[in-house]
């Protein structure tokens, strides 16, 4: 891709001088369309600092944040009245839909019963067993964030191996956890850059090496000092990158071989099925994350371990220091989560529902292909599941620095508004679309149709 200055520059085949005159055109119409929004929140919302309540709602690339006055199913409406088909879906923790009935009920429900109290409740009662049988590992916690579970579980395994680093791919999504921002930088390891605050080397502690490069693993492993490699079956958070075939098979036995703990984080990756990419296709984690959806939208997270590694945690557990192990948080595993939980894995992440998600996100990913062979763009689309992307470069990407060469961020940013102004919202970061069980027929057809116009103005 060459760079996005200069007279003759281009991002994902498309001149710059297009991409900002149709970005332009775009922003005045998002702008007409949403007077109220950009008087509430178009300059700030004061007592906020950087204007929101989160910083990275600065980040989508409309004009201003839409400002939401409420989301049902998968639709959002603002305060302006604009109607938005969500492909966004809260990036993956809507991802079974806005409020999920079953999900609602259970909330009021346990509203009156108390939201939290460092107890168990009955809903935990059963939600211990959903959850193995779910997803296959017999020993479960329950935590607030995947970045919580994703520490939790790499402290388990530094315990139980007696190592210090963890391993990490090129390009990996896990939350804001410390140790994972790291990335290759001409081949060698370095601190992801814009990291607020960091003045640790985090290379120190961490190994990182090309997703899909069993050689590079293999290497990284041999000296036995790496107590977990913590992954994702499919990079999502960079340009989907899926793993080649053999390669997940391979990550498993080099981990056995080295005594090295694996640790699949399925945060984004559960679009898959009901039991996520593990369970599809019969990966066989000492760990397992999920974070994001699985309390329908409640701020929810597990974390699992297999009966061998359980076995070892408690002999450790046993031989260490008593003393607060600097695991869990105050809010974690309340009864307001137990009772979210155990109505989305049992009313809602449902097999007729993957079914349905499975069937449009077919759809959507045939539909997005046919617009790009009729503009002839050299861009490509990928799907995992209910999770579809469109890439605004040849493909498929092998790694994560393919993966971050094929960003297009000004090209993709006039792409988001202008979807936004045809009624349609994908996530902000990249090119995410999430089907969910509330989502329509219509709504793909229209988000193909709205894609199919863009495409034809950018080529014009």
């Amino acid at each position: 891709m060459q760079s996005s200055t200069g007279a003759a520059a281009t991002q994902g085949g498309i001149s710059s001088s297009r991409i900002d005159s149709i970005r332009a055109a775009e922003a005045k119409i998002f702008r007409k369309a949403r007077p109220k929004s950009e008087a509430a929140v178009g300059k700030g919302v004061k007592g906020f600092f950087g204007g929101v309540p989160m910083h990275w709602m600065n980040d989508w690339p409309t004009p201003f944040p839409i400002l939401v006055e409420k989301a049902k199913g998968a639709t959002i409406t603002d305060v302006d009245g604009n109607k938005l088909a969500d492909f966004c879906l809260g990036d993956t923790g809507s991802m079974f839909g806005h409020s999920p009935a079953p999900v609602a009920k259970a909330i009021r429900r346990q509203s009156r019963r108390g939201l939290t109290y460092m107890l168990p409740s009955e809903d935990a009662l059963v939600l211990g067993k959903l959850l193995s049988e779910r997803f296959g590992l017999p020993h479960w916690q329950i935590a607030t964030t995947a970045t919580d579970a994703n520490r939790f579980a790499l402290r388990v395994a530094r315990a139980v191996t007696n190592r210090p680093k963890i391993l990490v791919f090129n390009g990996c999504y896990h939350g804001s956890v410390d140790e994972t921002f790291v990335r290759l930088d001409n081949g060698k390891p370095a601190n992801k850059p814009g990291l607020t605050g960091e003045f640790r080397d985090l290379t120190q502690g961490t190994k990182i090496v090309e997703f899909n490069d069993l050689p590079a693993l293999e290497a990284a492993l041999a000296d036995q000092d790496v107590a977990c490699v913590i992954t994702e079956p499919v990079l999502t958070n960079c340009c989907m990158v899926l793993p080649e075939p053999g390669f997940l098979e391979g990550l498993r036995k080099a981990t056995r071989a080295t005594g090295t703990l694996l640790l699949i984080d399925e945060t984004h990756t559960i679009s898959t099925g009901p039991g996520g990419y593990t369970q599809r296709y019969g990966l066989e984690p000492d760990l397992f994350v999920l974070g994001k959806p699985v309390a329908g939208g409640v701020p929810a997270s597990v974390w699992g371990i297999s009966d061998e590694l359980a076995a070892r945690y408690e002999a450790y557990n046993r031989s260490k220091q008593p003393g607060y192990s600097g695991m869990g948080t105050t809010l974690s595993a309340n009864p307001l989560q137990f009772a979210a939980m155990r109505a989305a894995l049992e009313e809602v992440m449902t097999e007729e529902n993957y079914a349905h998600m499975e069937k449009l996100a077919g759809r959507l990913a045939a539909g997005l292909e046919a617009a790009i062979a009729k503009h002839k763009l050299p861009w490509h689309v990928r799907r995992v599941g209910a999770r579809v992307e469109f890439i605004c470069a040849p493909g498929p990407l092998k790694n994560g620095s393919e993966a971050d060469a094929a960003h297009a961020s000004e090209l993709e940013a006039a792409i988001h508004v202008a979807l936004v102004n045809r009624g349609i919202l994908i996530a902000p970061f990249h090119n995410m679309m999430l089907i969910s069980p509330a989502t329509t027929k219509a709504q793909v057809d229209r988000l193909i149709s709205a894609f199919g116009d863009i495409a034809a103005q950018l080529t014009a």
